[in-house]
């Protein structure tokens, strides 16, 4: 029999035909989605509509209400009202109870990212803040939702990668889709049901370009002005130290002063980019010991209890420097661009590609440099050449400045270091 619509009443459905094949629907003409299934032997009571969830329409929804005979047309009517009305908010019929006590959500599945792969792995504060904004704010609204509803509609994850294009801007929308991606290959290694595509696959990326900001030979001297006018010499010595080692920022504001080997001139940077796994040892340059004695003697005398641990104090809870940023009307390069500097000025001073990624700590390209030893290089070969890149960039400060960037460079040599062979480091008293 084919489907009908008609207003659903006791009286009626007393009338009702059962089915001589399959089934076949009574829709009520008053409320729209509440209908009656008419099979065999059976007449059922039920509610359905369109299910949209997310601005995408998943499926039509249906949920059973009850026997015909063993409630009445009005109590079936107001319970579909209720159930309609859940489906209108976006609400599967069924839902709560298909999610079983420890199945899988986003949160969950963040949590566990977060402390069996960042934690365990010893990722810093400051990295793992940034998995977290973009999980807890950008992706607020599914924290709760079953992380295999985003691995059976991947358009959900394009769509907002779209917005969040929109809102945030296109370097924010790709770093938040790096997150879940991550968060969720994490979380099929423990729960094989989820739907083995990655939903972030479904994304077009936004194009990125690699930023440019590094300077070269002829800007070192404006930039050595600029270094000179700073009144704090903490700060001001840290920028010059981050542009003589290529250090990152943030590794180098955690350096203590037990760090420092003067006697073998190095410095050990003991949890960089990658955690205490990717700990590694730079050779010290002669102005780069000058800059670190420059920066102790200051410490003493502006932060005497931190200086006792910390190569950078500050008066902060950690009791070093935690903002390295500068407005940059008054210094115009710090941070990453001194990186990226470094990395511009060893190319000009004839460093191999090679030794720039050994001094910069970066993965070795290539199978037969994975055979190279970095230790066995750092008291002679890498040293000097991180004396050529530290040439390069003193030099620039020779420029057209006013002299004080010289008598600032020359500092620790004439009051603390009267001798700095070539082949060795003797200190004063």
């Amino acid at each position: 029999m084919a489907d009908q619509t008609l207003l659903i009443a006791d009286k009626l459905l007393a009338r009702l035909p059962y089915a001589d094949i399959g089934q076949y629907k009574v829709h009520d003409t008053e409320l729209k989605g509440f209908l009656v299934v008419v099979g065999k032997r059976t007449k059922t009571f039920a509610a359905e509509g369109a299910f949209w969830r997310d601005g995408a329409r998943e499926f039509a929804a249906r949920k059973k209400i009850g026997e015909v005979g063993e409630m009445t047309s009005r109590e079936a009517r107001s319970k579909a009202k209720d159930i309609l009305a859940a489906i209108a908010r976006g609400e599967r019929p069924g839902e709560r109870q298909k999610i079983k006590p420890g199945a899988t959500t986003l949160r969950t599945a963040w949590e566990r990212y977060r402390d069996g792969h960042l934690i365990r792995k010893g990722r810093s504060a400051k990295t793992i803040e940034g998995y977290r904004d973009h999980i807890e704010r950008l992706f607020a609204d599914w924290l709760d939702a079953p992380l295999a509803r985003l691995g059976r509609q991947p358009k959900l994850v394009a769509d907002r990668h779209d917005k969040i294009s929109e809102e945030n801007g296109p370097y924010m929308a790709n770093g938040a889709m790096r997150t879940l991606r991550a968060v969720y290959n994490h979380a099929r290694k423990t729960n094989t049901d989820l739907p083995p595509m990655n939903p972030v696959a479904a994304i077009d990326w936004n194009p990125e370009e690699r930023r440019n900001t590094g300077m070269g030979g002829a800007d070192m001297a404006p930039w050595f002005a600029e270094l000179t006018a700073l009144t704090n010499p903490i700060r001001r010595e840290f920028h010059l130290m981050t542009l003589l080692s290529g250090s990152r920022p943030t590794a180098l504001k955690n350096v203590r002063i037990e760090h420092i080997d003067f006697r073998s001139r190095l410095l050990h940077i003991r949890k960089p980019k990658g955690g205490a796994k990717k700990a590694f040892a730079t050779p010290l340059s002669r102005p780069m010991i000058r800059c670190l004695l420059r920066t102790m003697r200051a410490a003493r005398i502006l932060h005497p209890d931190q200086a006792e641990f910390w190569l950078f104090p500050a008066d902060s809870d950690s009791g070093h420097m935690v903002e390295h940023k500068e407005d940059r009307d008054v210094l115009s390069k710090w941070g990453n661009d001194l990186r990226q500097s470094y990395r511009t000025l060893a190319q000009a001073a004839g460093v191999s590609e090679l030794d720039v990624h050994l001094l910069m700590n970066h993965s070795l390209p290539g199978v037969n440099a994975g055979y190279i030893t970095r230790d066995s290089l750092l008291r002679n070969h890498l040293r000097k050449q991180q004396e050529r890149i530290s040439k390069v960039i003193i030099d620039g400060a020779k420029g057209k400045t006013d002299g004080r960037a010289l008598a600032w460079l020359q500092q620790a040599k004439v009051d603390v270091l009267p001798v700095l062979p070539e082949d060795g480091l003797k200190t004063a008293a």
